[in-house]
């Protein structure tokens, strides 16, 4: 009998991009408060949250999207960055709001 995992990477393979970050989207919202692939730790960005094992800041990202930028040119901007990455971004804002308002304005104002 194949496992789950097993019949998810076969549907992976025959799916689009734009299927692909659909599903990411739906297994993050489904993980809850569980921000996979965020931390915040005090001796990396004063202990803004993070992209993990980055020092990419997701106030950061996030005030990026709000000037315009993309997906696409963010991961284009930061090499380093996976669609993955971003998606758990966005979740994390999302559930973060207030916070995150409050990082951009703390750093637009330094």
């Amino acid at each position: 009998m194949p496992r789950p995992i097993d019949e998810a990477e076969r549907l992976l393979a025959s799916m689009s991009r734009a299927e692909k970050a659909e599903l990411l989207q739906a297994v993050v919202r489904d993980l809850g408060d569980a921000f996979p692939g965020i931390e915040s730790r005090p001796d990396i960005c004063g202990g803004d949250p993070c992209i993990v094992r980055t020092r990419i800041p997701v106030w950061a990202l996030e005030q990026a999207r709000r000037l315009g930028a993309s997906d696409a040119e963010l991961l284009r901007a930061y090499p380093t960055l996976r669609a993955e990455n971003l998606a758990n971004a966005w979740a994390y804002v999302r559930s973060h709001r207030a916070e995150i308002d409050r990082e951009i304005h703390e750093h637009e104002a330094a």
